[in-house]
Parts: structure tokens; sequence; C-alpha cells
């Protein structure tokens, strides 16, 4: 009888503890080092090819976020009609003519005139509405990588597994995370996987001309290669980019790295306006505060050698509970 007593108090107890938990910490208990492993193993695998924009293997890894998302509870976004998955056309001039691929539609019909190269690609969008529903909030990651070259010697598939498939685990568990928490968000935060990045930030840069509210985004957050060291004698480091003009994105960073005890030594970048290096360009260039995580280049960046198992787990861990925090602020701080 003691023994029951007992054991029913300890339930109470746990359950106590669970309702006295904040939304940020039910949030950051959903976020773990098994999942990303899980889901940087699976991007990253010979079987999906390098992931290249418009081939098999990046569809494969679409429809993969795509069930992730589905299997969280996100829903898609309605912009894209009840499907995850935001197809987009690509073009350029025939390859002995150089010229870089165009998503813009004036592009497009002038490159269709003449002798051109076409890709189909998508973009895959979910989205949780918010208490306001004229204000939004976008955390993304391309997931394309390089393909394979069959005329490389040796190991032929760009596996990607730091850039970015290290990203993509990002975000989608800072969706589980914002679901775990069990409240509503006073923005709607969107969960985006671009597609075409290695081929000129082609799905973000689509996503933003064709989105109806891309005027009232009032952040962008942003992955691209999260998960390796660039010096061993540093396995903390980061680069936190972020608009300049937001002096609260740095704020934050440094109170929940105090706050939660994150093992991250962020080199901290202010930037008027963050349009170089990643899909945070097709952002700021539309003047939409930004931040950015990254980790530095490395001598695996977009060769083959790019594997999983060099990817320093814990750091990934930490920077993914350090950008859901961001992501929480983006998506209730009334003003920032």
């Amino acid at each position: 009888m003691h023994k029951i007593v007992w054991g029913i108090a300890c339930l109470a107890c746990w359950a106590a503890g669970l309702q006295a938990q904040s939304p940020r910490e039910k949030g950051l208990q959903a976020i773990t080092q098994e999942r990303a492993e899980a889901i940087v193993e699976f991007l990253a695998d010979d079987d999906l090819q390098g992931r290249e924009a418009g081939q098999a293997g990046s569809r494969i890894a679409a429809r993969y976020l795509a069930s992730e998302l589905k299997e969280a509870g996100i829903a898609p976004l309605p912009l894209t009609g009840g499907t995850y998955r935001q197809p987009f056309e690509a073009c350029a001039p025939e390859r002995q003519r150089k010229g870089r691929w165009q998503v813009h539609p004036d592009s497009l019909a002038r490159l269709k005139q003449g002798t051109h190269r076409s890709l189909r690609m998508a973009n895959v969008l979910g989205w949780i509405p918010g208490r306001r529903a004229d204000e939004y909030v976008v955390v993304g990651a391309h997931y394309d990588h390089l393909g394979t070259d069959p005329s490389l010697a040796g190991d032929s598939i760009y596996n990607g597994a730091d850039d970015n498939a290290s990203g993509v685990s990002a975000v989608l568990q800072i969706a589980r995370a914002f679901v775990r928490t069990g409240r509503q968000p006073l923005r709607n935060v969107v969960f985006a996987f671009w597609d075409g990045e290695e081929k000129g930030l082609l799905g973000s840069r689509h996503f933003v001309q064709a989105c109806p509210f891309a005027a009232q985004i009032k952040g962008y957050l942003n992955f691209d290669m999260i998960g390796r060291n660039n010096r061993p004698e540093q396995p903390r480091h980061v680069v936190y980019f972020y608009t300049a003009s937001c002096p609260d994105f740095g704020r934050w960073l440094q109170e929940d790295i105090r706050t939660y005890g994150l093992r991250l030594e962020p080199d901290y970048r202010p930037w008027d306006r963050p349009d170089g290096g990643s899909d945070n360009a097709s952002f700021a260039r539309r003047d939409i505060p930004v931040i950015w995580y990254h980790t530095d280049g490395h001598p695996d960046y977009h060769l083959p050698s790019d594997h999983a198992d060099r990817l320093n787990w814990e750091k990934l861990t930490d920077i993914t509970r350090a950008a859901f925090l961001n992501a929480w602020n983006l998506a209730n701080e009334e003003t920032y």
C-alpha cells in the first residue's frame, strides 16, 4: 500500500513539474542530439546521390521533409494549395553560353525564346498559424547540394552533411519544438526548406518574389553549415550574423547562453544588410531582418568528403537550441 501511495505521489510530482515548465523549456526538451544525427545521416546517405536540385535525390529529400512536417503536426503553408511542396521552374542559357540560373518570370520568358536549360524544383513549406494573422516569421535552410560527379576518382557523391543537412536538421527540430511548447505563437511561423540554393539561391529567391505576404515578414532565421569545427581548438565556435539595426538579436543570444548554459562561443557579427553568403540574402535584399548561424568553412567544403561522421553533434544540438530560443523571440516578442 505504501508503495502505491508513493508511486501516485511521484506521478503527481512529475505532472506538476511538467506544468511548471515554461513553453520555452518544453520546446528545448524536444531538441536532441539523437534526432539531429538521424536527420543528417538520412539526408547525407549515398542513396540520395548528393541531393542535386532538380534530380531524383533532391525529390526524395523533399518527400522526406514533407513527411516529417506532417508527422510533427505542422500544416502545409496555405499558398502551396494543400501540399507541402512549392514547385517552381528555373532556366539558364545553354551550358556553352554560360549564364546564371534564373527564376524571375521576365527572365524565364526571355531565356525561353532561345536554346535554354530548364529544371523543375520545389521548396518544402509548413507553418504554425499565429494569433496575429498579418505578421510572419520564417525559419529556413536549403536542402539541396551538389549531386554527383561520375568522372571523380574514388568517392563521386557530394553528400553535403554539413552543407546543408546540418541546417535542415535545425529547422526540423525547431518546428517540432514549437509544437511541443503547447502554445500558439503571436506571429505566424513558416518553416522553409529551400531547393536550388547551390545554383544561386533559387528557392528562396522564388519564395520572396512570389510571396503575397513578403512585406509582412518580421524576421528570417537562416542556417547554412552549422555542424563542423573550423578550428579543432575552438569546438564551440559559431558565427552569428544578424541585422545591425536589430541589436536585440545579439542581446537575445547572449542572455540565452547564460540562462540555459549553452556550450557556444559566438563570434557576433552585426551587418548593416546581411545580403551575402546564403539564403538570408533573398530576405535581406527586401530589408527583412535576418539572423544567420554558420560555423565557417572547413577542408571538406563542397567536396565528397563532407560526411556525417565529421560533424560536431554537441555543437549542432546547442546551436539548434539557441536558435529555437531566437525563433521563439522572433515569433512572440511584441517589438524588436
